[in-house]
């Protein structure tokens, strides 16, 4: 999006075409509804840009509900927007550590900004693109406590402010779009170096992408991975106040409307491999980004399946948040011909296959098993003490 675009669609006639539009699921429903306002007056530009936020507005409603339905965003923006569940929890921790004013350096879409807001903190959100810097200023204008400033984050001063935010841009972007991903830190915005200079001056918590080089993360911060509904959505470093005594290491996994957390103070050591049992577990990908693996096996009562895979196993199924369980129906090393006739016996028509350490395309496999018939189940193709092994499996 351009300046000219969003004067376009900031515009009293742009703002109303784009709360009237319905709701569109197709290119026959596009094309249908660009000849429908094209014949009723309305500029191509304009066509093109309420569209624009029409679909834009139906993606961010996965990441913020019915608060999508009157804001506005960039593709950048939307991209790198934190989920509203997840904002609301970081905004939460500012809030109950008492600091009430807070700099969202880099606020994008305004989608921390604005759940800090909610929670009624004072909020700047600080955001050096111009067009990204109006539509978060949009997007936070129902919130008196909360404005946005189109400036650079090293020119503020932090020192002003009880706390501060950080999602660094990771793309190279132009007027909302992305132009390049980079994976050099020095070419984020702000850098990390810059980051982290700024969370020595402030209680700062610093969003990453989860999957961030563990070298690069400080000895005295608190690291958290989130996942939501299996998915690990981001990395949060947490510097000064804001970081819990005696916690460096944590996975929290929000699942619908529960959450939990798994916290150490530091990775912890692996398990102990042993033979396989009747259940099988998957840690949820948190668990296994924060290193946390063995405190869950032991806490559960399990062992290692294999060294060098995250699944275990144990004797007794458990009901635990951080990992799905598995019952084990059948075992056998794994081998194609084999593995079909079993699949044939039990009438397997729809089959669930997950791999872990075995290398196979699970979409040429399951046309070779050709799985018919009216039963369920689930083929793990993983490692059991070093052996590639194939595990018929039901959800526990």
């Amino acid at each position: 999006m351009d300046a000219a675009e969003l004067v376009t669609l900031l515009s009293p006639e742009g703002l109303r075409l784009l709360d009237s539009l319905p709701h569109y699921d197709s290119t026959a429903d596009v094309v249908h509804t660009v000849s429908v306002l094209r014949a009723a007056g309305h500029s191509p530009e304009l066509v093109a840009a309420v569209l624009t936020q029409s679909r834009l507005r139906r993606r961010a409603a996965t990441k913020f509900d019915d608060f999508a339905d009157r804001m506005l965003f960039t593709e950048a923006g939307l991209e790198q927007a934190t989920r509203l569940s997840v904002a609301a929890l970081h905004a939460q921790r500012f809030r109950s550590n008492g600091l009430r004013r807070i700099v969202d350096l880099g606020c994008g879409i305004g989608g921390d900004a604005l759940a800090m807001a909610a929670l009624d903190l004072e909020v700047t959100g600080v955001e050096r693109d111009e067009v990204t810097a109006a539509l978060a200023a949009y997007n936070l204008a129902p919130w008196a406590n909360a404005e946005v400033v189109n400036a650079s984050a090293d020119s503020i001063r932090v020192e002003e402010y009880d706390g501060a935010w950080l999602d660094p841009a990771r793309r190279v972007t132009a007027s909302g779009h992305t132009i390049r991903r980079s994976r050099n830190p020095e070419d984020w915005s702000p850098s990390l170096d810059d980051a982290f200079a700024i969370a020595g001056r402030v209680p700062t918590g610093i969003k990453l992408g989860p999957g961030i080089d563990r070298d690069l993360i400080p000895a005295g911060c608190e690291a958290q991975w989130i996942s939501v509904d299996g998915d690990v959505v981001e990395l949060v470093l947490w510097f000064g106040a804001l970081a819990r005594p005696g916690i460096r290491r944590v996975a929290t996994v929000i699942a619908g409307t529960t959450r939990a957390e798994l916290a150490a103070a530091e990775d912890s050591v692996d398990a102990d491999v042993g033979p396989l049992g009747e259940y099988l577990y998957e840690p949820d990908g948190a668990v296994i980004r924060a290193r946390l693996i063995g405190q869950l096996v032991r806490d559960l009562g399990g062992r290692m399946a294999s060294d060098g895979i995250a699944w275990f196993t144990a004797d007794t199924a458990s009901a635990t948040p951080f990992a799905t369980c598995f019952r084990v129906t059948d075992s056998l090393p794994f081998d194609v011909k084999r593995l079909a006739k079993l699949v044939a016996a039990r009438r397997i028509g729809t089959l669930e296959i997950k791999k872990r350490g075995v290398d196979v395309d699970p979409a040429a496999l399951r046309k070779t098993l050709s799985p018919k018939g009216p039963n369920a189940a689930t083929l793990i193709l993983t490692r059991v003490a070093g052996k590639r092994m194939a595990l018929l499996a039901e959800r526990s």
